[in-house]
């Protein structure tokens, strides 16, 4: 890839972080060395890591490579959609598509983390009168 000219994107979800690098090709998506059918479990996960590539048209111009690492499925193929977009904006594509469908907007949600003396970070012991 590095002959190409190369846009890079960094996408994160939860505890997920991804490595977004595109280059004009065929359409090929490789995550972590892997396809991205063989890597993903669920067809619904890989549709929607390609959000930003259908909503502009342009699927089958750009070849990606990604490097996802931490947290599970849904979190790296999150990250990868947006790093994905932000690779897609470097390389000059439509912004404001990409802003209207939230697709630039990244999603801060993570696991809140437990609290001393509860079994989880709200859930209390239960309580017993005697």
């Amino acid at each position: 890839m590095s002959e190409k000219n190369v846009h890079y994107g960094t996408g994160r979800r939860k505890s997920s972080i991804a490595r977004v690098y595109i280059s004009e090709g065929k359409g090929t998506i490789t995550v972590n060395g892997r396809d991205v059918n063989a890597y993903m479990p669920y067809a619904t996960l890989v549709q929607n890591l390609k959000q930003p590539l259908v909503l502009l048209g342009v699927d089958g111009k750009y070849d990606v490579k990604c490097e996802a690492s931490g947290g599970g499925f849904t979190g790296q193929a999150e990250a990868i959609r947006l790093g994905l977009a932000r690779a897609l904006l470097e390389a000059g594509e439509d912004r404001k598509t990409l802003k209207v469908h939230g697709m630039l907007t990244r999603n801060a949600r993570s696991k809140e983390r437990k609290k001393y003396g509860l079994k989880a970070a709200r859930r209390a012991p239960q309580f017993s009168k005697r």
